[in-house]
């Protein structure tokens, strides 16, 4: 998969930790990042705990705001394939303090 259309570099480089499975990926944000999965709070770290490795994009399809929201076909472990948004907001030093993910159509 090409993530090279990605054009946010902690963004890009983010992804590439997740379609990798490498706890680097935490690094990219704030201790106390806040999460919501389709509209509802969830822990950042616990679900990552489950997800990072078992869990990736399968293509991404459509970028938005400057790079920080990402769309594609998801592999989404056990619950199956489908279409999701990664929204990656990120503070005055450069690292994420929150990430939106849900399902897209």
């Amino acid at each position: 998969m090409n993530i090279d259309k990605i054009t946010d570099v902690n963004v890009k480089k983010a992804i590439e930790a997740l379609q990798s499975g490498d706890k680097v990926w935490y690094s990219y944000f704030t201790e106390d990042a806040v999460m919501t999965d389709d509209g509802n709070s969830v822990d950042f770290k616990s679900f990552f705990a489950k997800a990072l490795g078992s869990e990736k994009f399968l293509s991404i399809d459509k970028i938005e705001d400057e790079g920080k929201s990402i769309f594609g076909n998801f592999k989404a472990g056990n619950w199956g394939t489908f279409g999701v948004f990664f929204k990656f907001h990120q503070n005055a030093d450069g690292k994420f303090d929150r990430l939106d993910i849900g399902q897209s159509n």
